[in-house]
């Protein structure tokens, strides 16, 4: 395979802080991508994201704006499909079209190999938490996509299982490239932890921040001096929470290894995950975990955390006492466990979709 064999990132629906773990997903590939010549990648951002691509060239394409709505995902995806982003004309010219952000937007041309990645179907497994807007949105750019591509990534066996069931794709289509982290970017600290339980998710709710609220509450009766820190996006949506969670929003990298380093463990009580990272990070930073026993996640924590019914508050409550309890065991095993993830690995399977398309 020769470097002249060129794929195209088209990631014009990206809105830069907006979209969690996929964004995440999306920059650790352009930085993996960086680190082989065997495909000519370029990445393809709208204005609002320059800058976004780590390592490889990037094109700003100037005539699309995204934002975080439905309507403005409809409009982003209009701009890019109806010719006003002159800058992306050499995106359909490439051997492979890869989407990281699900929607082919533009659409790929024909003869193009079209890759998409879809990295969860929840809009199937939990209607009720979609305006019906989204879910028809969702059934042409994601559904509909997926039963066109030559290839599907996503990124855990559960997911892939989920997709072949309710999508009715071939397996042999789906391919999966579990997410990575870097652990030499994480310090551990394997001594004396804070009297808090951090949960860093943004205020969507599958998040299930509702639950861990309650649950705290039944925690708090046996150990007062517990407290409760949140991260990440949207937020406000909680409304008024009581005195002792203190709510952070969007924090830095920095900030947020220093919280996994210093909390008595990582509550993770997701209704849904296509993968789920913050398990690994904690683990990476020696943090005990107690998760969700729901969607990819006891994938990723086997062995390594103490898992729970998310909906029901005294299951998570008790499983964040029995992490706090078991604080060593669990810090051992997760270091171990976060080792078999890798964003290495992750590209390689990447790799091996474009090989397979081209």
């Amino acid at each position: 395979m020769q470097a002249s064999t060129t794929v195209a990132l088209s990631m014009l629906t990206l809105v830069p802080g907006a979209m969690g773990g996929s964004e995440t997903y999306a920059r650790e590939l352009t930085a993996q991508l960086a680190t082989t010549d065997e495909f000519a990648v370029t990445a393809y951002v709208p204005r609002n994201a320059a800058g976004f691509s780590r390592g490889i060239p990037e094109v700003v394409v100037d005539g699309v704006r995204t934002g975080p709505t439905t309507g403005a995902r409809v409009r982003a995806l209009a701009s890019a499909s109806l010719g006003r982003a002159r800058s992306a004309t050499s995106l359909r010219s490439s051997r492979v079209a890869h989407y990281p952000f699900t929607i082919p937007a533009p659409r790929p041309a024909r003869g193009q190999a079209f890759v998409q990645s879809l990295l969860d179907v929840q809009h199937l497994e939990l209607p009720a938490l979609f305006s019906k807007a989204e879910l028809a949105f969702r059934r042409v750019f994601y559904e509909g996509a997926a039963k066109k591509a030559d290839a599907v990534i996503t990124i855990s066996d559960f997911a892939k299982t989920r997709m072949v069931e309710l999508l009715d794709i071939p397996a042999e289509r789906i391919h999966v490239a579990q997410l990575g982290v870097d652990a030499d970017a994480f310090v551990p600290n394997l001594g004396v932890r804070e009297d808090f339980v951090l949960y860093p998710a943004r205020g969507w709710k599958h998040k299930n921040h509702a639950r861990l609220l309650q649950a705290m509450e039944l925690i708090r009766r046996v150990r007062p001096e517990m407290r409760l820190v949140l991260t990440g996006g949207g937020l406000d949506q909680l409304g008024t929470v009581p005195e002792w969670v203190d709510v952070r929003g969007l924090v830095s990298v920095d900030e947020l290894r220093d919280l996994y380093r210093r909390a008595a463990v990582l509550a993770f009580p997701s209704l849904y995950e296509g993968f789920g990272l913050p398990p690994l990070e904690a683990m990476a930073s020696g943090c005990p975990v107690a998760a969700t026993n729901a969607g990819s996640v006891p994938e990723v924590c086997t062995g390594a955390a103490v898992l729970f019914d998310p909906y029901d508050p005294d299951a998570i409550a008790a499983g964040i006492l029995e992490a706090i309890e078991r604080s060593a065991d669990l810090t051992e095993r997760g270091l171990a466990q976060v080792q078999k993830f890798t964003w290495s690995r992750c590209r390689d399977a990447h790799l091996d979709v474009y090989r397979a398309v081209a």
